[in-house]
């Protein structure tokens, strides 16, 4: 089958979310055709290219969401001219009738997502929780999330219809109805004290998150010829989906490892946005999400921490399956399989290093576990997170660990050691991952954030004992066969830890009993066994959608429509190319396509 790929800020870039994971998918189902439909998010992740694409990715179609309003329009007009684009002259400008539209629309999905905050309480950071409430999930009532959908739908057809959204979306006009709909009895205190500046920006944001809307993605040759849509994600990716059902009665499936309306959650407080901003996007997004999960034929979380968030968020529970994220666990192989624990006084640390993963509180529970084992170690493996925020991390954990650990020795003229050291994966002591975890007896993760913990399944794979913090998906994966205390509790982790450290026999058959687990649950094998299911059971379930150019004039079959060989990977001829004359010099229409698509350069355009 024909499967459209969805991805926001990854696959086919070689950086970026769910990348390794699209990949797999690709290339482990190498009976299906895939098309790619991705987001890039920066200028940088398009610099840097696509990753080597399989034969079976037949087409990619892309499209930034990064790029300034006037590239992104065609423009090249003095900024100010944008508010007067719904009125003025200009390419993307729009008529009385378009205007009125565009009116309509709007004010339906701005009531909506200003509505969003008039019950349940408000968050801390400014955005309003998405708790249950008397008006359902998320505090959301029948009427608000049907003008919610009329509104994004009737953008959608203006757009594909006469383009210009997303100049509309940056009008006066726009700023005007926000404040409308801002100022409308009932609605949320935070909501409520947006200023000109909030809505400017809030406009922008909302710009940029519904571009997908203006794509040139919506036809009978691109989204309309696909079996089924793949969103690798929820937001902006599931956008393409949604219209390709809606337009084509295209089924969606939306896989999600990390939910996007969490995410937007724990990120919102680092943003320089206003809490009126934070509080409109939080809305918006949820509700998004609701009609994402709504309209899904089926919903893959990547584990029930992220399903408890999707149910939570309006999913129903009999359209959710969870499927754990396949991972390689060849490489990790020799060193589950040898019967060595690595050094038996040392716990390892391994990731990316970063205020959410608090090593602050590893370090003082490692004080804690060298007062009563004088000969641990602690070895941290892994770099700083990208921008001054994790190299300014990594900088203050050292500091920590040189005042907690003053270097030691042994007498007057031998040199210093600390007991805490801070690697890099590749040096002449680390040189790959595997060896990472065979560092040490005991693996660590204290996280006090956390989705799917890759770390600690790849500890798993290595068959060693861990020692983990409650969060996330944590008590999940673990199952049992590890340590779990509550985070931000030094004493608690060390406590921990020390139990290991005096039970070599425990730490084994824990170390043991985590590898089969791992290789039971979390394998690529049972991640792609699990999608070949899932993608023929919603083809089996979707209703036939006939080509014109298969069926007779009364309607039913056309005999040998399509050849066996069109089933075949690669670029074939239209039926009616099969069955016209063909002229006696005439070229054979297989001539010259050798090459599948898929095998094209990434400067290829709509390869």
């Amino acid at each position: 089958m024909r499967i459209g790929l969805l991805t926001d800020g990854g696959y086919p870039y070689a950086t970026g979310e769910s990348r390794l994971w699209c990949d797999r998918l690709v290339r482990g189902l190498a009976q299906h055709e895939f098309d790619l439909f991705a987001l890039s998010r920066t200028a940088e992740q398009e610099a840097r290219g696509w990753v080597q694409l399989p034969l079976q990715v037949s087409r990619v179609r892309t499209a930034p969401l990064w790029i300034a309003d006037e590239d992104a329009l065609g423009l090249h007009a003095p900024r100010g001219l944008l508010s007067r684009l719904l009125s003025g002259g200009g390419a993307h400008s729009y008529g009385r009738r378009e205007r009125r539209r565009f009116t309509t629309h709007f004010t339906a999905l701005a009531t909506a997502v200003c509505a969003a905050g008039r019950t349940g309480g408000e968050r801390g950071d400014g955005t309003e929780a998405a708790g249950q409430g008397e008006r359902g999930g998320g505090g959301r009532t029948a009427a608000e999330d049907t003008r919610f959908t009329e509104g994004l739908y009737g953008l959608a057809e203006l757009a594909c219809e006469h383009g210009g959204l997303p100049a509309a979306l940056r009008s006066e006009t726009a700023v005007r109805i926000l404040e409308a709909a801002c100022r409308a009895p009932g609605t949320g205190r935070t909501v409520q004290a947006a200023t000109v500046p909030d809505l400017l920006a809030f406009a922008a944001e909302l710009d940029r998150v519904l571009r997908p809307l203006s794509l040139d993605w919506y036809d009978e040759e691109s989204l309309g010829a696909v079996d089924l849509c793949h969103a690798a994600s929820g937001g902006a990716a599931a956008l393409p989906g949604l219209l390709a059902k809606r337009f084509f009665g295209v089924p969606l499936l939306v896989t999600e490892h990390s939910v996007q309306l969490r995410s937007h959650y724990l990120a919102a407080a680092g943003t320089p946005l206003s809490a009126p901003v934070r509080a409109l996007l939080a809305n918006f997004h949820g509700r998004l999400a609701a009609e994402v999960y709504r309209q899904a034929a089926l919903i893959t979380p990547g584990n029930t921490h992220a399903r408890r968030w999707q149910e939570r968020c309006g999913a129903e529970p009999a359209k959710v399956r969870t499927v754990y994220p396949g991972m390689e666990s060849g490489r990790f192989a020799a060193l589950g399989e040898n019967e060595g624990d690595g050094g038996p006084d040392t716990l390892v640390w391994v990731g990316r290093i970063e205020p959410a993963k608090d090593l602050v509180a590893l370090l003082h529970a490692f004080a804690e576990v060298r007062r009563a084992e004088p000969d641990a170690r602690l070895r941290i493996i892994g770099a700083a997170a990208q921008g001054p925020e994790g190299a300014g991390y990594l900088a203050h954990c050292r500091a920590l660990a040189a005042q907690l650990f003053p270097d030691e020795a042994a007498d007057a003229h031998a040199v210093g050691d600390n007991p805490v050291s801070f690697e890099d994966i590749g040096g002449a002591e680390v040189p790959d991952l595997a060896q990472a975890y065979a560092a040490g007896g005991i693996v660590v993760l204290s996280s006090v954030v956390e989705g799917f913990p890759i770390s600690l399944v790849e500890a798993m794979f290595c068959g060693r004992a861990t020692v983990s913090t409650d969060v996330g998906a944590v008590v999940e994966v673990i199952g049992g066969t590890g340590l779990v205390v509550p985070p931000r509790n030094p004493r608690a982790l060390a406590d921990a830890c020390l139990a290991l450290l005096r039970d070599p026999e425990r730490r084994a058959r824990l170390g043991a009993a985590a590898r089969a687990r791992a290789l039971e649950l979390f394998t690529v094998e049972q991640n792609l066994a699990a999608f070949r299911g899932i993608y023929l059971e919603l083809i089996a379930r979707a209703p036939v959608r006939r080509d014109t150019a298969t069926v007779n004039a009364d309607g039913g079959p056309r005999p040998f429509a399509t050849p066996p060989e069109a089933h075949v990977l690669g670029l074939w001829p239209e039926p009616d190319e099969i069955f016209a004359p063909e002229p006696a010099e005439r070229t054979p229409s297989w001539a010259g396509h050798g090459v599948c698509a898929g095998a094209r350069g990434a400067g290829d355009g709509d390869a």
